[in-house]
C-alpha cells in the first residue's frame, strides 16, 4: 500500500509540474511579440520607447504597450476637387497616383510613429493626400498647359523634389508620382492639338499623295520594264527560233553530205570490189597459165628424160643385138615420137584452152547478145518464109500449151463438188466444160493482144500455099537447063 500511494503522489507532482510549465510557456508566448519584414513594433512603457524590426521581443503586460506600424507601400489617388490654374490662367483638372511608404531607418520609423501610430489607414492617407494636393497646386501654377500635357515626367520630378522635405518630416518618402489625366472644361487641350492634327493630317495627305505618285511612277517603270522584258523575250525567242532553224538547216546539209559521202563510198567500194574481182580473175588466169607452162616444161623434161633413156637403151641394144635393137629402136622411136606429139598437142591444147577461156569470158556478153540478135533475125527471116499453112500449124500446135497454161489453176484443185440447180445445160459439169471452152475461145484474142494486130490481118500477110518463091540455093538440078 505504501508503495502505490507514493507512486501516485509522484505522478501528481509530475502532472502539476507539466501544467505549470505549459502555463508558463503559454504566458511567455503571449508576452513574446514578433515583427515581420512589412511592419515595425513600437514598444513603449517600462524602459522607454524602442523600435523592433525584423525580430521578436518580450512585452510585459501592464508595464509595457506594443503597437504595430505598417511599412508597406501606400498607393492612393491625388485628385483635388477644385480646379488648378496654370501659369496661363487656364483651369485644369489633374488626376495623379502617388506611392508613399515609411522609411526603413529607426529615426524615420519613430517619426512616423509619432505622426500616425494612433491613426487609421484612411486618416493617414487623408493627411498625406492634403499635403500632396497642396504641392501639386503650387507646381501646376508654375507651368503651362503644354508643359503639363507634353512633359508629365517633369511634373513628377518636381513633385518628388518638392514633397521630399515635408514627407521627410513625417518619416515618409515618395516612391513615385504619376499623372493619370489632365483635362479642362474649355477644350483648351483638345484645341491645342488641332494644329498639330491638321499639320499631321496635311503631312499624311501629302505623304499619301507622294506615295501614290511614287507608286504610279514605279508602276509605270515596272510596266515599261515588263514591256521591255517581253520585247527582249520575243527577240530572244526569235533569235532562238532562227538559231534552231539554222541548226536544222546545218543538220540537214550534214545529213545530205553524209548520204552523198556514203553513196560515193559505196560506189567506190563497189568499183574496188569489182576491180578486185577482175584482178582476181586475171591473177587466176595468170596462175593457170603459169601452171600450164610448168606442166609443159615438166612434159618437155620428161620427153628429154625419155629421149636420153631411149638413147641409152639404143646404145645398149646396139652393143648387144644390133638387129633386134634396130627393130626395137624403130619401134620405140615411133612410139616416142607419137607420145611426144601427143604430149605437145595436149600442152598446146591446154594453153589454147586457157587463152580461149579468157577471151571467151571477155566477149561472152557481147557474143551472147549478138547470138540472140542473130537468132532473132534468123527467126524473123524464117517467119517471113513461113506460108499460111506453117503459121496456122504454129498457132494451132501452140494452142494446147496455152490452153493448158490457162487451165493450170484447175490442176491445183483437190476436189470439185458439183451442185445442180436444175437450170438446164448451164449448170453442173456442163458449166465447167463451158468455162474451159470459153477460155480456149479467148486464145485468138490473146494472140491479137500479143501481136498487136487482128488475127485476120496476121493471116492475110502470110503467103498462100504454093506462092513460095524458091531460093537460089535450093533450085532443082535441072533448073538451069530450062526444065
Amino acid at each position: 500500500m505504501f508503495g502505490i500511494s507514493h507512486i501516485l503522489e509522484i505522478w501528481i507532482f509530475v502532472g502539476l509540474g507539466v501544467m505549470v510549465i505549459l502555463f508558463l510557456m503559454s504566458g511567455m508566448a503571449r508576452l513574446y511579440r514578433k515583427a515581420g519584414p512589412h511592419e515595425a513594433l513600437i514598444v513603449y512603457g517600462l524602459g522607454g520607447t524602442r523600435v523592433v524590426k525584423g525580430h521578436g521581443t518580450l512585452v510585459f503586460p501592464m508595464v509595457q504597450i506594443c503597437r504595430e506600424l505598417s511599412l508597406e507601400l501606400m498607393s492612393f489617388d491625388v485628385a483635388p476637387q477644385q480646379d488648378l490654374y496654370t501659369k496661363q490662367g487656364v483651369a485644369v483638372t489633374v488626376e495623379a497616383v502617388a506611392q508613399i511608404k515609411v522609411k526603413s531607418d529607426m529615426e524615420s520609423i519613430l517619426t512616423a510613429s509619432e505622426q500616425f501610430l494612433t491613426k487609421t489607414d484612411q486618416e493617414r492617407e487623408g493627411l498625406i493626400r492634403l499635403v500632396m494636393e497642396g504641392h501639386l497646386r503650387g507646381i501646376i501654377g508654375q507651368l503651362t498647359v503644354e508643359e503639363i500635357v507634353k512633359q508629365p515626367e517633369m511634373v513628377s520630378d518636381r513633385m518628388r523634389s518638392t514633397c521630399a522635405e515635408d514627407m521627410n518630416k513625417m518619416g515618409l518618402e515618395v516612391i513615385s508620382f504619376t499623372i493619370k489625366e489632365v483635362r479642362d472644361k474649355n477644350e483648351y487641350i483638345t484645341n491645342m492639338g488641332k494644329p498639330d492634327v491638321a499639320r499631321i493630317k496635311r503631312d499624311a495627305d501629302v505623304a499619301t499623295a507622294e506615295a501614290d505618285r511614287d507608286t504610279a511612277i514605279k508602276r509605270a517603270l515596272a510596266q515599261r520594264e515588263s514591256a521591255v522584258a517581253r520585247a527582249q523575250d520575243q527577240e530572244r525567242v526569235l533569235a532562238e527560233t532562227l538559231s534552231l532553224a539554222k541548226q536544222a538547216e546545218a543538220q540537214r546539209d550534214l545529213e545530205v553530205k553524209k548520204a552523198q559521202y556514203v553513196e560515193v563510198t559505196k560506189r567506190q567500194q563497189a568499183q574496188a570490189d569489182k576491180a578486185y574481182d577482175i584482178q582476181t580473175n586475171i591473177m587466176q588466169q595468170q596462175v593457170i597459165a603459169e601452171q600450164v607452162k610448168v606442166q609443159q616444161i615438166e612434159k618437155e623434161q620428161q620427153v628429154k628424160v625419155q629421149e636420153a633413156e631411149i638413147n641409152r637403151r639404143e646404145k645398149e641394144l646396139i652393143a648387144t643385138v644390133l638387129k633386134q635393137a634396130e627393130i626395137e629402136r624403130q619401134r620405140i622411136e615411133t612410139l616416142a615420137l607419137a607420145e611426144k606429139q601427143r604430149l605437145m598437142s595436149e600442152a598446146d591444147g591446154h594453153a589454147s584452152a586457157i587463152r580461149a577461156q579468157g577471151e571467151a569470158e571477155a566477149e561472152i556478153i557481147f557474143k551472147k547478145g549478138e547470138a540472140e540478135a542473130k537468132a532473132m533475125n534468123v527467126k524473123a527471116e524464117a517467119y517471113q518464109e513461113y506460108n499460111q499453112a506453117a503459121v496456122i500449124d504454129k498457132l494451132f500446135t501452140g494452142m494446147p500449151e496455152i490452153v493448158r497454161a490457162l487451165a493450170s489453176p484447175l490442176a491445183n484443185v483437190d476436189k470439185i463438188t458439183i451442185v445442180s440447180t436444175g437450170n438446164g445445160d448451164a449448170s453442173g459439169m456442163n458449166k465447167i466444160t463451158g468455162d474451159i471452152a470459153k477460155m480456149a475461145a479467148q486464145v485468138p484474142a490473146l494472140f491479137e493482144t500479143l501481136s498487136g494486130m487482128p488475127m485476120s490481118e496476121l493471116l492475110g500477110k502470110v503467103r498462100q500455099i504454093g506462092d513460095k518463091t524458091p531460093r537460089p540455093d535450093v533450085l532443082p538440078p535441072n533448073a538451069g537447063n530450062g526444065e
